[in-house]
């Protein structure tokens, strides 16, 4: 009897400890994870929140720069989760001590060793994983081939013949977007890939990979010269004119679309559109060789993911975080990140079906001939300024070289940015009671700028905390999330409310405009109330300023800040604005001038971010 006694009391005792003496619930597991792009919230993000209830998610859209995650850092507020694409070992070097070894993790065990090697870091750690691949290559318009009885390349003489075939016929025969710099470091390396894949071509990247500040890493003198080569080649035999260094993406994706191009560079992605919405008859062909067997694909992962080590500290929170990466990194985790995008997978047991578009360049993934770029932030700058010269026919491949080589060694003095403002309060990011201290901070300072009555944010619209002390242009910058637009209105008050009802309630196909507690509107100058339905969705009630009932018949300035698509878009919340709303909206872009520049303004008038408000009360 004693024993079952004291059974009985070590029993509850654990129950208490679970659920507190109280007995409540245990608080779930708080994880910040920040997202390289609102990309990764169309199916990915939805799906994490439903396969862990027990986790209580912060998912922040914030900037696709190691700079920024490097800021964060300084700032103490390195999220648990990072995502970023604009990725190398090299940029992110100095982030090495915060973030933790995942080398022994069951999720590293799923990956192909020769693509996990590439993020193996100087002291044996991985400490990055690689999502699935976006495919990198040749978009060929079959029917133009057919049309002028041009056989399809499978090797680079052909590659270079099939050009020279169409110049002929007057049809352009390759076009790109030699404007951007990953165009031009991306047909760069695809010139040389067998060169940059050889044994002195990897052993050369792992020792750049590797460098430090004090010891920066040039180009080799055996793979890099017959890079150039090829490169200088590649441009003769495209027959590359000088006007094309300045060509836009619509400049090629245009007429390539209109059936005036054969070729021009893509991702397996757009070689689907333009067969699905485009109905055109176009196949990915991949960089090529000497031969077949040289040929590549390029890729790079749709972003690259690394944990913080503080997460380490909490037995809890790790165990939910490698619970977290594991179901990232499964096949379902990775085909709702592609979202039905054409992808390949770095990862031995996920089978994501090929796409059609990849049907001509099978053996390559069969071979594993797919090559990852290398993309550090100096890489993609100079590969753009050194490829734009040799375009215009300013270099020839010796001078592009030493070019490349000396931007490559020659560090970079960078003098100390002004600071603008030296903010004396911190506002945390963290939605709360009355939402969230960063965000209202933020809507109040911008709303105080442009002298409107009314400030209504959605959409994810803030990237950071506020922070205490000195900013500069970046930093403010980095503070306002990308691609959120400023818009204003004049509306009635029975108006502003419409556009709430848009913000909040369920429409009557069940879409829901509030699909994470990030995307919860943001209101300065008014306050709001609404009802937490308990399955996910939300509906309005009240709505006050300075704590007295909105006017319906009085007329309002309303700033309006969010990015449109996120909202709309079928694919994120369905939810568009009433059209009779929307087409009352006025862009405060005007030429130059856009959102960041009226916030930057707004914060030098104020000279502080303001003190945020309570504008939000949930009931329950």
């Amino acid at each position: 009897m004693k024993k079952r006694l004291t059974a009985a009391i070590m029993a509850l005792v654990m129950l208490l400890s679970f659920t507190g003496c109280s007995g409540s619930k245990q608080e779930k597991i708080e994880i910040s994870m920040y997202l390289w792009d609102k990309s990764m919230s169309k199916q990915l993000t939805p799906w994490l929140e439903k396969q862990f209830p027990d986790i209580d998610f912060n998912f922040v859209v914030g900037y696709n720069t190691m700079a920024y995650y490097s800021d964060l850092n300084d700032r103490g507020a390195l999220p648990d989760i990072i995502t970023c694409r604009r990725f190398s070992l090299n940029d992110a070097a100095h982030l090495a001590d915060e973030l933790m070894d995942l080398g022994q993790t069951e999720v590293v065990g799923s990956f192909y060793e020769s693509y996990i090697e590439n993020n193996r870091e100087p002291d044996g750690a991985i400490r990055w994983l690689p999502m699935c691949a976006e495919v990198d290559g040749y978009i060929v318009n079959l029917d133009l081939f057919n049309e002028y009885d041009i056989p399809v390349p499978t090797n680079y003489e052909e590659f270079a013949y099939a050009c020279r075939r169409f110049e002929e016929k007057g049809i352009t025969p390759f076009l790109t977007d030699y404007n951007a710099d990953y165009s031009c470091l991306e047909v760069m390396q695809g010139s040389a890939i067998p060169e940059l894949m050889s044994l002195e071509g990897t052993m050369w990247r792992k020792t750049y990979e590797s460098e430090t500040q004090d010891g920066q890493v040039g180009l080799d003198d055996k793979v890099w010269p017959v890079v150039f080569e090829k490169f200088d080649q590649y441009l003769k035999d495209t027959f590359v004119k000088p006007e094309y260094a300045d060509y836009l993406w619509v400049n090629a994706a245009a007429p390539f679309l209109e059936g005036k191009v054969a070729i021009m560079r893509g991702t397996a992605n757009d070689c689907v559109v333009a067969n699905q919405q485009n109905g055109m008859n176009c196949v990915m062909l991949p960089y090529f060789g000497e031969t077949e067997e040289d040929n590549w694909l390029l890729t790079y992962p749709i972003y690259q993911a690394a944990v913080n080590k503080r997460v380490e500290q909490d037995f809890a929170k790790n165990e939910a975080v490698m619970k977290v990466l594991e179901a990232m990194f499964s096949e379902e985790g990775q085909r709702l990140m592609a979202s039905g995008a054409a992808v390949l997978s770095y990862n031995k047991n996920v089978n994501i079906e090929m796409s059609d578009s990849l049907e001509m360049v099978k053996d390559c993934v069969e071979r594993n001939h797919l090559y990852i770029r290398l993309a550090s932030t100096e890489i993609f700058t100079i590969s753009q300024n050194v490829a734009q010269k040799m375009i215009r026919g300013e270099y020839g491949p010796k001078e592009a070289y030493e070019d490349f080589n000396t931007q490559l060694t020659t560090a970079i003095e960078a003098g100390a940015a002004e600071v603008l403002i030296t903010q004396e309060n911190a506002y945390d990011y963290t939605f709360g009671e009355h939402g969230s201290p960063a965000v209202s901070s933020f809507m109040n300072t911008l709303r105080k700028g442009t002298g409107d009555d009314i400030a209504i944010g959605y959409s994810s619209i803030v990237s950071a905390p506020v922070f205490a002390g000195d900013y500069t242009e970046q930093q403010l910058r980095w503070l306002m999330a990308f691609k959120a637009i400023a818009r204003e209105a004049e509306y009635t008050g029975a108006e502003v409310r419409q556009v709430m009802e848009w913000l909040v309630n369920v429409k009557e196909d069940g879409s829901n405009p509030i699909r994470h507690k990030n995307v919860i509107p943001v209101t300065s100058g008014m306050e709001y109330t609404m009802k937490d339905n308990g399955d996910g969705t939300y509906t309005l009630e009240d709505l006050t300023i300075n704590g007295q009932p909105l006017d319906d018949n009085a007329v309002y300035n309303v700033l309006l800040l969010g990015d449109d698509d996120y909202i709309f878009n079928s694919i994120y919340c369905n939810c568009p604005m009433p059209e009779e709303l929307q087409a009352r909206r006025v862009e405060i872009n005007v030429d130059t001038y856009n959102s960041y520049d009226c916030f930057l303004d707004a914060v030098k008038e104020c000279g502080q971010l303001e003190a945020p408000t309570e504008y939000v009360t949930i009931q329950r």
